[in-house]
This record gives structure tokens, sequence and C-alpha cells, in this order.
């Protein structure tokens, strides 16, 4: 963990976790007093990666996905995200699924021209589909040969959680960035909001095309600009069709939505994604402020 002081006056605190990089810009006086609540969030950055990523042995989802048919007793924290996440499912109209992890196995988008074997890709459809799962809470069972993946809400739900951390210990001027999803508790100490940058998916990390004004809201973008595959001129970004393992047709290269939390606005920038080409008449019309780059 790095602790430094921006030109604007702000502490920002950099760290690791959740597979990137992460930040808390805190409206303090001084280093000192930043640090105890920098390393809050990121203790609770670290605690759900711990708890929730796929790749953490000692995990919950490590666990379901390991259980080989047989039931796993699960938390009330753990019962309610996936609780949200067949929320999701339901209304999406099973775009959004939970289970379609298992579909990297025929895909790796590293920006090459290499499609996987449509037959590949078929074979694995059988194990996809969150209606064929078995959840009756706080049990969840898994047939076998199928796998949950929490990427899709893990991220916005760790910045939302530490925001609470930090809103607990009493702070309010404070943006919490995980990776490009963000959550403000409230404006900076001079009431002025804070400014965060939407990145260009033509020029990733190398330029904004807009700046969004944040007082208490979380932001989140959902797009292709580092996972995708490239062939014959037509661009195939990482979101899948869960029903076609597929990527979906027509998506926008970027979308970044507004809301009264990180999660939601998570949830609504992902769907407007498998919207394909309807994006942003779904936007629209859920009255969700939002940025789309085609």
């Amino acid at each position: 963990m790095t602790l430094r002081i921006a030109r604007e006056g702000h502490v920002v605190g950099e760290f690791q976790a959740l597979g990137g990089p992460c930040e808390v810009l805190l409206d303090l006086p001084g280093l000192d007093d930043a640090r105890h609540f920098v390393a809050l969030a990121a203790d609770e950055a670290r605690r759900i990666e711990a708890k929730f990523s796929r790749y953490s042995a000692s995990g919950v989802v490590h666990r379901i996905n390991n259980a080989k048919g047989r039931p796993v007793t699960l938390d009330e924290e753990a019962a309610a995200l996936l609780d949200f996440a067949q929320t999701c499912h339901r209304l999406s109209d099973g775009a959004f699924d939970i289970t379609s992890g298992v579909l990297r196995r025929a895909w790796t988008f590293d920006g090459s021209d290499r499609l996987p074997d449509p037959a590949a890709v078929t074979a694995l459809l059988p194990h996809v589909g969150w209606h064929r799962v078995n959840w009756n809470r706080p049990e969840l069972r898994l047939p076998l040969g199928m796998q949950i993946d929490l990427g899709g809400v893990g991220k916005e739900y760790a910045v939302d959680q530490a925001a609470r951390q930090l809103s607990a210990a009493g702070i309010s001027a404070a943006l919490i960035n995980f990776g490009g999803d963000v959550f403000a508790l409230g404006p900076r100490a001079n009431g002025e909001p804070w400014m965060v940058g939407i990145d260009d998916p033509r020029a990733t990390g190398q330029a904004c095309v807009r700046a969004v004004p944040l007082y208490r809201s979380g932001l989140a973008t959902s797009g292709d600009a580092r996972r995708f595959l490239q062939k014959d001129g037509e661009r195939y970004g990482h979101i899948l069709n869960p029903k076609t393992g597929w990527p979906v047709r027509g998506a926008p290269r970027s979308v970044s939505v507004k809301a009264d939390s990180c999660v939601d606005a998570g949830m609504l920038a992902t769907f407007a994604m498998l919207k394909g080409p309807d994006a942003e008449n779904f936007l629209k019309t859920e009255g969700a402020e939002h940025f789309i780059i085609w």
C-alpha cells in the first residue's frame, strides 16, 4: 500500500486487489490521518477477493465449484449475493448468468484472432444456465460439470462494502475506485464533486472521453477495451450470450452508468452490454444516467 498527496490536495492511497489496481481518495489533512482508512478499504477488498474470487482456493466459490454435485450451505453474505445474481438473471431474461464462466474453457480474449472451435463452444452449453441450478437458500447444489463465477458482481460489491466500512468510521469526503468501478461517499471537503474520467476504449489508459461529477453515487463501466478478439475485421468482445456461448453482437465498445450504488451501476452497465445494439434504448427506458461509446 502506498500513499501520496495529489496535486489537487487530497490523499491518494493505492494498493493491489481484485485482480488489479485499487485506490482510495480522501480529503484529509495528511498521510498519517489517511493511512488507517485506506487500510480499512484495502482489507475489505482483500477479504471479499479471498472469499468470492474463483481463483481463491479457500473461498466459497471454489468450494461450490468443487462440490462434485453435493449441496453446499452458504452463510448470509454469500446467500445474499446469490439472491442478487438470481434477480439479475430474472431481470435480464437469462442474459446475465453466473454459470456462464465455464465458457472461458473455450474463449481466451487476448486481443488475438484465435476464435474457438464452434463445436467446443456448443459442447459447453449443457453446463451453462442458472435454471439448471438447485438454489434452496441457504443451500446450493450445482450439477456435475457446472461452475459459478461472481466476477460480474464481485468488484462492484467490494466497492460498496469498502464504502460502508469508511462511512462507519466517520469518513464522508472520499472516493473509492477499484479497477474503474467507483463510489463517492460524499463531496470533497470544499463541497465540490469528485471528477471521474471515463476511459477511451480506443486509446485505453491514455485518454479520457468525459469527466463525470460524483457527489454521492456509484459509477461502473463495462466494455471490451482490454478483453477481445479480432478476426477478419470483426471485433469479438468478452461479454458472452449464455444461450449461444458467443459474444453479444452489436454491443457498444463501452457503457458507463451512474447509480445510487456501484452494484446497481454495474448491473445496469452489464445489462446494457448484453442488449447489444439496443443498449441505449434500454438505459433510456430505465432512466439511467449513462454514457455510451460505440
